[in-house]
């Protein structure tokens, strides 16, 4: 039977959850601290951390920021979470939200944690896991019901409110209100301003959580918002209908490499053709890119930073011809002068097709041509990022991902000790261990 919204929010425990789904909560878990160690020394982070030591001082809560270990407001331990995790598009999305909900849902749930002295790991796993179920869904809702493309922040707001109520055990009329306030102060920021023109701001994710956290908290005292439309409007009841039946978890998808999702598939094109043709990038002459038109919009060929190399096509698809990779150094400004992949993305041409426009978003689908410097040329074919939920990613994927980012920056002892607190969370020992190694800072 499936559960009002309220029911499913307040009342669901780790075992009303399917072990898989659990599993799935642990997995992106791991993902999305595996990018946020990665991330910690970019600059994005760095400035955004300092600032909110700066300027979002604890009051009577005190929350630590993600592996850095200076006190902060929730809401502003919640923005550098949210933004460290952004600060590299590795994580974890979902096709029809067309954005990520991990990176801002997982920071507002510890600061929520922290602040409210929870220490269930079960409790902690299974609120995990309703984040994904209801920042999905009003992801989805606010794409059907508003006229611009917002960014994740917008519809993260909306599950860190709830995940607050839940945190602090707010009956039924604070939460209504506290979910009215974060989807009103949820960041509706333009999404293809930022493709356009790629800085910092990104996708919004540590915005929507503070907003979410700081909604909380003031329904708790008083503070009136509802009704968030996202939710209680008629035309996205059937959005909310199956709370507790469909679980919404199982249709993240997961990023190979630390780059817009958009443009993967060109990526993983070439990657392929390389490898079945044993290609080094110095036979080829040109790279003719075929693409939905959200993935032509990442335009910025020779990019300055390393925000405008992760929402760029033609970058990362040199760099794949290359070093036949796209790893996190790879996107960093010390590739950027690299003569051989200048000379390859900037003579790439990308053009959109309508049939690949029709497919999107549902399926974000692009071809590669090779103009090999023989004169011979190679084609992909339809092609497809890795790690889409109708081909899930190995655990064995994940592990190996996590350890790649997070071992450089925090010496292998403690990203093993990492990767096994969060396998064992959920069995009934608390939060201890997993706050020790997340909450301390990073050294390089």
């Amino acid at each position: 039977m499936a559960l009002t919204f309220m029911e499913f929010l307040h009342s669901t425990e780790a075992d009303n959850i399917p072990d898989e789904m659990l599993g799935l909560g642990r997995k992106w878990l791991l993902d999305l601290l595996g990018v946020a160690a990665g991330a910690t020394q970019i600059a994005m982070s760095q400035i955004m951390r300092d600032h909110v030591a700066e300027h979002f001082a604890p009051g009577k809560r005190k929350v630590p920021m993600l592996f850095d270990g200076r006190l902060a407001s929730p809401g502003g331990a919640a923005l550098a979470g949210g933004i460290t995790i952004d600060a590299l598009d590795a994580h974890d999305g979902h096709k029809l939200t067309k954005g990520h909900v991990g990176c801002g849902v997982l920071p507002a749930l510890l600061s929520f944690t922290q602040a409210e002295q929870l220490q269930d790991d079960r409790a902690f796993l299974a609120s995990l896991v309703i984040g994904y179920e209801i920042g999905t869904r009003a992801g989805i809702a606010l794409h059907r019901t508003a006229c611009d493309y917002h960014t994740s922040g917008a519809w993260i707001a909306i599950a860190a409110a709830a995940l607050g109520a839940r945190s602090m055990g707010l009956d039924s009329s604070k939460t209504r209100e506290a979910i009215g306030i974060a989807e009103y102060h949820g960041p509706r920021s333009q999404m293809m301003r930022v493709v356009d023109q790629p800085t910092m701001v990104k996708d919004g994710s540590g915005w929507g959580a503070m907003a979410g956290v700081s909604a909380a908290y003031l329904a708790a005292e008083g503070f009136t918002g509802a009704p968030a439309v996202t939710v209680e409007r008629e035309d996205v009841a059937d959005l909310w209908g199956d709370l507790g039946q469909t679980w919404r978890i199982a249709e993240q998808y997961y990023k190979h490499y630390p780059i817009c999702r958009w443009a993967q598939p060109p990526v993983q094109a070439v990657l392929d053709l390389r490898q079945a043709n044993g290609l080094r990038s110095e036979a080829v002459e040109t790279i003719e890119i075929t693409t939905f038109h959200n993935s032509r919009r990442l335009a910025k060929s020779a990019p300055i930073t390393t925000e405008e190399a992760q929402y760029s096509t033609a970058y990362p698809t040199a760099v794949a011809m290359v070093r036949g990779r796209v790893y996190p150094d790879d996107v960093m400004e010390q590739s950027f002068q690299d003569p051989e992949i200048k000379r390859l993305a900037e003579s790439m041409i990308v053009v959109e097709s309508d049939t690949y426009n029709a497919a999107f978003p549902a399926n974000r689908i692009s071809s590669v041509t090779l103009t090999l410097k023989n004169g011979q040329t190679l084609t992909s074919g339809d092609t497809e990022a890795l790690g889409d939920p109708e081909n899930p990613v190995t655990h064995e994927e994940v592990k190996a991902k996590f350890h790649a980012y997070a071992a450089p920056k925090l010496g292998e002892n403690r990203a093993v000790a990492l990767e096994t607190a969060v396998a064992q969370l959920g069995d009934g020992s608390g939060l201890e261990a997993l706050e020790g190694l997340i909450f301390a800072p990073v050294h390089t």
